[in-house]
């Protein structure tokens, strides 16, 4: 098992001081410098995996200034480098996930102590073209895709958090263990190998992939986003 002894200290006290102020959260602050240590930094004196801080990704994926807020993956080395260097939680390091787990209202990571939520009652109705889930639930796999294979990443008031992943498994998961999601979108962001991996509470089709890039990044290249996939749980 391999650990980030930084990303685990930072963690360590980002959960001692969410734990004890978590109750009264305040609002997130969009950062203005992006630098690893203005984000070390700012760890220090903001809760980080909780909902109120949009689970350490405060500002969504299509404004400038995102960083993702954690990931849950193999490839953690990657992932730093992918994650503009920003010090975020590997939440299959069994240290930071059990530590997590101390604290009831800090996320806990899957496979861990705690039990994944159970899906949001389904809608009256579906957006337009969006696919309704099988009659019966033994006939699927509780996931039911309402797009594939597009250049935009969905953009909406619904946004929970993000971060990083391996496949879009990663992400389904991801979603089960955050409360009130319903629906994920995954796609790979600037070319990197991983996935992003977006989380919403409502449903979306296609028409919600108004998210095409065309941000700066730190090392001054323009943003592109490719094979990006919607699926919403049941």
């Amino acid at each position: 098992m391999r650990f980030n002894i930084s990303a685990i200290l930072t963690t360590l006290v980002v959960v001692a001081i969410s734990s004890l102020s978590v109750s009264a959260a305040p609002a997130p602050v969009v950062e203005a410098d992006t630098s690893l240590a203005a984000r070390g930094d700012a760890n220090l004196f903001e809760p980080h995996l909780v909902a109120s801080n949009f689970y350490g990704a405060p500002i969504p994926p299509w404004k400038k200034g995102y960083h993702p807020g954690w990931y849950y993956g193999d490839h953690y080395d990657v992932a730093k480098k992918f994650g503009f260097g920003f010090i975020f939680p590997y939440l299959k390091d069994a240290i930071v996930c059990k530590l997590f787990d101390i604290f009831p209202l800090i996320f806990h990571c899957p496979g861990f102590k705690f039990e994944p939520f159970h899906p949001k009652p389904l809608p009256p109705s579906y957006p337009a073209g969006v696919p309704s889930p099988p009659s019966s639930p033994q006939q699927g796999d509780g996931w039911v895709q309402t797009f594939s294979g597009l250049d935009g990443a969905v953009q909406a008031d619904d946004y929970l958090t993000y971060g990083l992943v391996d496949t879009v498994d990663n992400c389904k998961l991801m979603c089960t263990y955050v409360d009130g999601c319903a629906f994920i979108n995954a796609y790979h962001d600037d070319g990197s190998p991983l996935l992003t991996c977006a989380l919403f509470s409502a449903i979306h089709g296609p028409e919600a992939a108004t998210n095409k890039g065309g941000q700066t990044q730190p090392d001054g290249s323009i943003d592109f986003i490719t094979d990006s996939v919607g699926y919403y749980r049941y």
